[in-house]
């Protein structure tokens, strides 16, 4: 079988190796893949929101499936592009990732179907949001209303804050702005939750822990995520109950009532609060760098996977788990998530000699005359799979010191609440 892969980051990469593991699989393209899936896949050069281009593209190699990774092709309606022209294609149409494309839709269907979240309120303009965050207290938090890659939202501590927080956003520092979301804070441990949906059954897939704050201790900027680890430390039978029964299940529920089917993997960004789960935002994809700790744990074969669920059969499918945990620590470009250096050479990656249970998985990089250069916030993704989480972080540190990209930071203590 041909497959696809659409998207660029450490995510694809992963989802390139899971595949690569398949007795089924004869080629895998990427659109437009980085210099990690160059060495298992074809790179294929291609402007994604070209639509067109990419249907002539995929019929001319004869690709039998598609895999979508990252958000805006999804938001932009590449699912019910490529169905319309008989391609099957694994991801949700565009209806369904509103649920990640419009944090406000996604919020207006917690409050018709009780789905526990934070309280909220909707704004149109600067002048209305000022007015209702100078009745608020302190912390709080502000968000844009579309894609943000993982950066549009403010965790506010001042009111001087939460303007400029407001102030950037309806000036377009994530494009056009014609509402903002400003919520409640919730005090509590975040967890990243997942299930894979075919429309009509689904099963559970896993659960990590990102780091999304750039510095050390939780601090610092949002980022796309400088680390993570899976399983969560929180997982247990009454939690997983608890996020079923009170969040997956009525939102697939309200998706149904409006005659829409979710296809693909969901994530549930969630707040545990006194063991309550509160849910802070979905992702219609896999999670990055959550998907880096996940598949390295799966037995099952993933491009079985991935076929049953676009075939409506998901139900037939065993899912199987190692019992090992998994590790991730994030090699960044110095100054992510603000101004960065790309095009800087990475020395040395192919005098690491990986162990099993050792990945090294590509995010921001590209070749260019048989060498490897950053193209990107975040470069690399150093991956362990252990029964211990302490023997796996020190072992990804050892190999970041090994590689000695002067370049490059990353966070030393990635799942530091579960590590003593």
């Amino acid at each position: 079988m041909k497959v696809g892969v659409i998207g660029s980051g450490g995510r694809e990469h992963a989802i390139c190796i899971s595949l690569k593991k398949s007795k089924n699989i004869d080629k895998i393209y990427c659109f437009p893949g980085n210099a990690g899936t160059s060495f298992i896949a074809e790179n294929i050069e291609i402007d994604l929101n070209n639509f067109e281009e990419l249907k002539r593209v995929i019929e001319e190699l004869g690709i039998d499936i598609i895999i979508v990774g990252p958000e805006k092709p999804l938001v932009d309606g590449i699912v019910d592009f490529l169905e319309q022209n008989k391609i099957k294609v694994f991801g949700p149409d565009r209806v369904s990732s509103q649920l990640e494309g419009s944090k406000i839709f996604t919020k207006n269907l917690c409050k018709k179907y009780n789905i526990p979240t934070a309280k909220f309120g909707v704004f149109n303009t600067i002048q209305d949001s000022l007015s209702f965050l100078s009745e608020c207290k302190f912390p709080i938090v502000v968000k844009a209303d579309g894609l943000a890659a993982g950066k549009g939202v403010y965790i506010c501590e001042t009111h001087d804050q939460s303007k400029k927080a407001v102030e950037e956003i309806f000036n377009g520092k994530f494009g056009e702005a014609k509402q903002i979301l400003i919520e409640e804070f919730l005090k509590g441990e975040e967890m990243s939750f997942f299930i894979i949906s075919d429309g009509i059954s689904y099963k559970i897939f896993g659960t990590a822990q990102d780091h999304k704050r750039a510095l050390e201790g939780d601090k610092g900027k949002n980022t796309g995520g400088m680390g993570a680890y899976s399983p969560s430390r929180l997982e247990s039978e009454k939690l997983e109950k608890k996020i079923i029964e009170k969040i997956i299940e009525p939102t697939l529920k309200g998706l149904k009532e409006i005659k829409n089917k979710f296809r693909g993997f969901l994530y549930a960004g969630l707040m545990i609060v006194d063991e309550e789960p509160f849910l802070i935002e979905y992702n219609v994809r896999m999670g990055d760098p959550e998907c880096q700790t996940i598949l390295p744990r799966l037995k099952t074969d993933f491009l079985d996977i991935v076929v049953a669920t676009v075939n409506e059969d998901l139900k037939n499918i065993n899912l199987e788990w190692f019992e090992d945990k998994s590790i991730c620590v994030v090699l960044a470009s110095k100054g992510y998530p603000d101004e960065f250096k790309n095009n800087s050479e990475i020395k040395g990656l192919k005098e690491i000699k990986l162990q099993d249970n050792e990945y090294i998985f590509h995010a921001g990089t590209k070749v260019n005359n048989s060498k490897i250069y950053s193209n990107g916030g975040r470069v690399l993704n150093f991956v362990i799979k252990s029964d211990n989480l302490k023997i796996g972080r020190d072992k990804a540190i050892s190999l970041i010191n090994k590689l000695n990209w002067q370049n490059g930071y990353f966070r030393k203590d990635i799942g530091y609440k579960i590590i003593s």
